[in-house]
């Protein structure tokens, strides 16, 4: 194995230098290919611009660029330096300005951004940015703007005195208020990652990777760009903005480049049931698809059976359906559904989870149905945690608690941090779960839990029932607990989404979801209804609970939407 990833990719340039290691998607007309080779090359002609532009070693290097074929060897020629790449999200029309500068100066104050490459559109945003007081961003630069006539590329010299453990780049953990936690990943652990992941997912030279997760995401940035490069297997990059208006194009670009690996979040396989039109999509076929692997939120049965039985048509093959457990502070995977088997499924007594305990419920219909998140890849150890932090045994619920050879090295510049989520060696991941036989079943976050009348409810339990009540729009709801400090425990409040405006039909809707949650033993008590893309979304695009939280308990908004 190499030590760093500016080796291995000078390995594949090597081996492998005429074939096709990024295909860049471009909707209605021909994708650009990038070649090993050509890859490479550019790579050393942007090292050479970025040094003349005075970025060393060490520096942080933010890319807020949307999706565009030279963005690629841009990272790499970062990393070509020394430096430290961290992409970042471009901002949504819809974001005010004010709003995306007050996330990025955050980001520089705590994880000490050195340098922002991005697009003239956004200077008039940024470059307030570097004229303040106690900045830490030393300039902006234009990179695509540049021209490489003039470099000559035997000025490139490669980088020195990088070792495996220095860190190679910087993930920011998404959030909903502006991207946070600046995690640190060196080059060691992400190859070793690709290494041990690569093993679970039966990986071999004949893969495909096709994305359109965005590459501020470590999913999409670990899986669909970094890995690939890394194993020397071609990746198809599609733009997420396309994407969500479009997602046909995901089927396409499948059935065009026959590829074989995609991994997706939940709510992906409902949009794209949803959205897709069989005309859209007529002639394609998913026959290639070797895994479809369901990751970054909670893994649900009924989102696997629609998208079956929506593209079972186009030869898609259930078998291929696969689920991840992973995160930023592990480089990515730390449990994956090993190619090849079946998903484990457990019915599980709502009750008896609430109390802490799995008990099997075959019979039940009220019972959650649990998909496991896999088994462990190589390298990996969890434990499960009580709140003593005293290790659990199988069937309970607890904590998880994670060590891996891929761990990061904290978060940049904020070791307060760093300590409260690492104990005795092991990250402390928020995640609430549980294990049995050698599988691990993730249900719920830690901070989002509802204690309610000494009852542990887990938020996802009450969103997934209401999302299939009539005049709910799916997937747009949350749950949240409000304190009552009458009575002396939170009480369960509700915020969905629904285009009803009459008020008879709202209050219809309201007891609707009541007695929807009371089928499964739980006791709703408020009830918001807001009308449809109220509710904010994180940048991985879910409904974030704490910051629709906050929004709807302010006066003005409560008045207006409360049942």
């Amino acid at each position: 194995m190499n030590e760093t990833l500016w080796q291995q990719w000078e390995q594949n340039a090597l081996e492998k230098p005429f074939s096709d290691a990024i295909i860049h998607w471009i909707p209605g007309k021909e994708p650009f290919r990038w070649t090993y080779s050509k890859l490479f090359e550019t790579a050393k002609l942007f090292s050479i611009l970025l040094k003349n532009s005075g970025i060393k070693k060490n520096d942080a290097c933010a890319l807020i660029i949307r999706h565009h074929p030279y963005f690629y060897p841009l990272y790499m020629g970062i990393s070509a330096l020394g430096a430290i790449p961290a992409v970042l999200a471009y901002p949504n029309p819809r974001l005010h300005p004010d709003k995306f500068r007050q996330g990025i100066e955050g980001m520089s104050q705590r994880s000490g951004l050195d340098w922002i490459l991005t697009e003239r559109e956004l200077l008039p945003v940024l470059k307030p940015l570097i004229e303040r007081d106690k900045s830490t961003i030393k300039g902006i630069h234009l990179p695509l703007e540049q021209k490489f006539e003039d470099l000559n590329i035997n000025d490139f010299t490669p980088p020195e005195n990088v070792k495996d453990t220095d860190p190679f780049l910087l993930q920011h953990s998404s959030g909903t208020t502006g991207l946070q936690k600046p995690v640190l990943i060196s080059h060691r652990a992400l190859l070793y990652h690709a290494a041990s992941y690569g093993e679970a997912l039966k990986q071999s030279k004949s893969d495909k990777v096709v994305s359109w997760l965005p590459l501020y995401h470590d999913m999409g940035l670990i899986s669909t760009f970094h890995l690939p490069l890394i194993w020397g297997i071609p990746t198809v990059q599609i733009s997420p903005f396309d994407w969500i208006l479009a997602p046909e194009l995901l089927i396409e670009a499948t059935s065009k480049e026959k590829a074989t690996l995609v991994w997706l979040p939940n709510f992906a396989f409902h949009l794209m049931a949803n959205k897709i039109h069989d005309e859209d999509i007529e002639g394609c076929s998913l026959e290639s698809f070797r895994l479809v692997v369901n990751s970054s939120e909670p893994i649900r049965k009924e989102s696997h059976e629609r998208f079956t039985e929506k593209f079972a048509k186009f030869g898609f093959n259930p078998s291929t359906l696969s689920t991840l457990y992973g995160m930023a502070e592990t480089t990515m995977a730390v449990t994956q559904t090993i190619a090849g088997t079946k998903i484990v499924e457990i019915m599980a007594d709502r009750q008896e989870l609430s109390q802490g305990s799995v008990k099997i419920a075959t019979d039940d219909p009220n019972a959650r149905v649990c998909l496991s998140a896999g088994s462990l890849i190589r390298g990996c150890e969890v434990v499960i945690l009580d709140d003593y932090r005293m290790s659990l045994p199988s069937g309970m619920v607890g904590e998880i608690a994670i060590k891996s050879v891929s761990l990061f090295d904290g978060y940049r510049n904020y070791p307060e941090k760093t300590a409260e989520v690492m104990h005795e060696g092991w990250y402390l991941s928020g995640d609430i779960g549980f294990e049995i036989g050698g599988n691990y079943f993730i249900i719920g976050r830690k901070k989002d839990t509802i204690i309610s009348a000494g009852k542990n409810v887990y938020p996802e339990d009450i969103e997934d029932v209401i999302s299939l009540v009539k005049g709910v729009i799916p997937g747009r709801v949350i749950a949240f607990g409000e304190d009552a400090e009458d009575i002396g425990t939170d009480l369960i409040s509700i915020v969905a989404e629904t285009t009803a405006e009459n008020l008879q039909e709202r209050k219809c809707l309201k007891l609707d979801i009541v007695k929807a949650a009371m089928d499964i033993d739980i006791t709703v008590s408020t009830v918001y209804l807001v009308p449809p893309r109220w509710l904010i979304k994180s940048s991985a695009g879910k409904p974030g609970r704490n910051a629709n939280k906050e929004r709807i308990l302010d006066v003005g908004e409560n008045r207006k939407f409360k049942i």
